[in-house]
């Protein structure tokens, strides 16, 4: 890892510990505020302050940089972007449900080079550069270890995860679902970073959704793929904003993407 992405890694994890306490301050607090937007998903205050502060900083170590967050937009133009989901699973966050976490990217040239994943909740985080291998730790006490995806090699021993029957359904792919769900060993919908972070731990072994944004993916992408795996748009390309995100072991793409592409 060079010395700049060794640089930007330290703040992003800085970045992380600062929305980590923001969120679980807010985390089943008995007023959170809850309002929807205008597609009609839920945000909450706890989503809008951490995105607040990450700007916040990102604006005084980073001011050339640019910026692309769920709550507030792009900010900036540059080469180099920082992008943000202050809170990925937000129904999860104002349910009380405690699988949720901030994402964290930096894009060059927009490729994500930098990445962290942090789950407050579950005392867990996950952490990746280019050429600097994936790491987690678990709730900030054990020294960071590193990651690998498992060595599973056929769909038909797979662990396949996604985010809902609802999500496939409405993007024509409900009968794909149905024939993966008939194929894989297991399938199972943890949904949201909960499930990509299972496969950089080989827990996964395959993870497929639609309707998903770039904020949803830029930050998981080096953490899976230092991790030895791989991940795609639903058409086998690298469109952060194609609304498809396949991402495999590595062994299982190619099978994955073709049962995806039939439909």
């Amino acid at each position: 890892m060079n010395a700049d992405l060794a640089a930007d890694l330290a703040l992003a994890l800085e970045l992380a510990d600062g929305a980590d306490a923001v969120s679980l301050d807010r985390f089943r607090a008995t007023d959170l505020v809850v309002t929807t937007k205008p597609d009609r998903t839920p945000v909450t205050d706890a989503d809008q302050a951490v995105e607040r502060g990450i700007r916040a900083r990102l604006a005084e170590a980073r001011p050339d940089d640019g910026i692309f967050g769920e709550e507030y937009g792009v900010e900036g133009s540059s080469d180099r972007q920082w992008i943000i989901d202050p809170i990925d699973g937000t129904a999860n966050f104002l349910r009380g449900v405690p699988v949720w976490g901030t994402l964290i990217a930096l894009a060059v040239d927009g490729e994500p080079l930098v990445g962290v994943a942090s789950m407050p909740a579950l005392g867990r985080r996950w952490w990746a550069a280019k050429d600097a291998g994936a790491w987690t730790t678990d709730d900030g006490v054990n020294d960071p270890r590193s990651i690998g995806v498992s060595a599973v090699s056929g769909l038909a021993d797979a662990s396949l995860s996604f985010q809902s029957i609802a999500q496939w359904r409405e993007h024509g792919h409900l009968d794909t679902l149905l024939g993966l769900s008939e194929t894989v060993w297991r399938d199972r919908a943890y949904g949201d970073l909960w499930s990509y972070l299972l496969l950089a731990e080989g827990l996964v072994d395959a993870v497929a959704e639609f309707g998903v944004q770039r904020y949803d993916v830029a930050a998981l992408i080096p953490i899976l793929e230092e991790a030895g795996g791989r991940w795609s748009d639903g058409a086998g390309g690298r469109d952060l904003d194609d609304r498809s995100s396949v991402a495999t072991n590595g062994l299982l793409h190619h099978e994955l993407l073709e049962r995806i592409r039939a439909n």
